[in-house]
């Protein structure tokens, strides 16, 4: 606990620092030159920190470990995670936001046409497609990896147990795995084992959220065990560059929940795992600092 506090102490709350380097106000003024107009506008910088904001307030509010993780990745990468993250959460809440399917398929049509818009483009008046837009732009971002997370969300509202664990792993793949994709793309890791372990801590991240889901679902009573999906991830960690390691964080997250889930004696239902762990960021914090996942 000392050696905490020392690296606490002598790195003076360095999530603090972070979030202050990435505050709309700051990123607008520095990339100021970087700026384009999406749309005609009097006041594009306006735009792009409301843009920013928004993207950054949705993921900190639904996706708070995603929010940290995006904190502790390079600079030049911060605002494009956030505009990914965001654009997973508006694809993600789309189930539990709608009361017909009908209605839901039409939301997945609006960003399956601004995904081809935004390679035109011309992105939507929309603050997620216009940080999709800026981050596509700076990164070359494979449309293929963001049309297959829409695709996948979509067969996703036939509101419908997983009939295996392969069928799970699957839905993963195409889902969590492609946004890490996309996370080595803003990295500008291009790595074959780097993919290798994107997809199997896609498939552990996609595996664990379902678990943690199951109380909110319990009447559908969908339970999956993640198995040894973490542990094969980690195997690839001695050629994965170390550029790409920031992008497999979550795997701290996925372990931490686990550890909880042992001493709760495997309860999904424990009243302890519906809170938050205190310490997450000090974890994450000190696993990026030894960059390592």
């Amino acid at each position: 606990m000392a050696v905490i506090h020392g690296l606490l102490s002598c790195r003076v709350s360095p999530f603090f620092g972070i979030f202050k380097k990435i505050s709309p106000s700051c990123v607008c003024m520095s990339r100021a030159a970087e700026t384009q107009r999406v749309r005609p506008s009097s006041s594009v910088t306006t735009d792009s920190q409301h843009g920013e904001k928004y993207c950054l307030d949705l993921v900190r509010s639904r996706d708070y470990e995603g929010f940290l993780i995006s904190l502790l990745l390079p600079e030049e990468a911060r605002r494009s995670s956030l505009a990914l993250r965001a654009f997973n959460v508006e694809l993600a809440q789309v189930k539990d936001s709608v009361s017909q399917k009908t209605i839901g398929l039409m939301r997945m049509q609006f960003w399956q046409t601004a995904i081809e818009d935004i390679y035109k483009d011309e992105p939507p008046n929309q603050p997620v497609s216009t940080e999709l837009w800026r981050a596509v732009r700076k990164h070359n971002l494979t449309k293929r990896w963001l049309l297959r997370i829409i695709t996948e969300r979509e067969k996703g509202l036939e509101d419908r147990a997983y009939r295996n664990l392969q069928e799970l792993e699957s839905y993963s793949e195409n889902t969590q795995a492609s946004l890490l994709y996309l996370l080595l793309e803003c990295l500008g890791v291009k790595n074959v084992h780097a993919d290798h372990a994107a997809s199997h801590v896609g498939k552990a991240q996609g595996i664990v959220t379902c678990l943690r889901a199951t109380p909110y679902h319990s009447s559908r009573r969908k339970v999956y065990l993640p198995m040894d999906i973490c542990m094969l991830a980690r195997s690839f960690s001695h050629n994965v560059p170390a550029a790409a390691t920031p992008a497999f964080l979550h795997t701290v997250v996925l372990e931490d929940y686990l550890q909880r889930v042992r001493r709760a004696h495997f309860d999904v239902f424990h009243r302890s795992l519906q809170n938050r762990n205190p310490l997450l960021p000090i974890q994450l914090y000190l696993r990026s600092w030894k960059k390592t996942y």
